[in-house]
């Protein structure tokens, strides 16, 4: 396998990835440089990590798993966009009583957050195996071909990793001025790319 043709499939793996990356930076109140990089750093990990081990379990393990992945990826990505829908729903109905003193700040009345965003650990956890399950065939791919597999996965994981973080940049800027419809559009986002690793499993 060339160079071109693993550079075309670290970018088709990273696609998913790049997309949710795009929905938590559309939720951030602001860009934390930090933050961004230990989202991109979970992304790409799992990302490298997925191809490894449907390489080196074999056939018949990924077989059986690959089975479910679709439906695996698809209720995490439903469970995590319906989480942040919810959350911005709840934002919105609560939005109105403070007026508009933390509308450009990070706190609302009685000192509270303005903004729905969490950086929670356990959720990107979550979004990190369910973008990066499909990568699983890819390793099992990579076995029947006798593809390198240490820098095959070394440069899926940093393809992956610097579309991702690119993504939280770019997500938090369009998305910075208009937190909870972001929050909102992002969620829903999740819910479709899940819709679609299903409808992809499935046919």
């Amino acid at each position: 396998m060339g160079f071109s043709e693993l550079f075309f499939i670290a970018i088709g793996l990273s696609m998913d990835a790049f997309a949710v990356a795009v929905c938590k930076g559309l939720a951030m109140p602001r860009l934390r440089v930090g933050h961004a990089a230990l989202i991109a750093l979970f992304f790409g990990g799992f990302q490298a990590a997925m191809p490894l081990v449907g390489w080196a379990v074999g056939e018949q393990f990924a077989h059986f798993a690959l089975s479910y992945a679709h439906w695996i990826a698809f209720a995490l990505l439903a469970f995590v966009g319906g989480k942040m829908i919810l959350d911005a729903r709840a934002g919105d109905d609560g939005g109105d009583a403070g007026g508009d003193a933390g509308s450009d700040g990070d706190a609302g009345s009685g000192g509270q957050p303005a903004s729905p965003f969490t950086f929670d650990l356990k959720e990107i956890l979550l979004l990190a195996v369910a973008t990066s399950i499909d990568a699983l065939a890819v390793g099992v791919s990579f076995a029947f071909l006798q593809v390198n597999i240490a820098p095959a996965v070394t440069f899926i994981g940093c393809t992956t990793f610097c579309l991702s973080f690119a993504g939280v940049a770019i997500g938090h800027f369009f998305g910075a001025r208009w937190e909870r419809p972001a929050t909102l559009v992002g969620g829903i986002v999740l819910v479709i790319i899940g819709f679609k690793i299903l409808f992809e499993g499935l046919v």
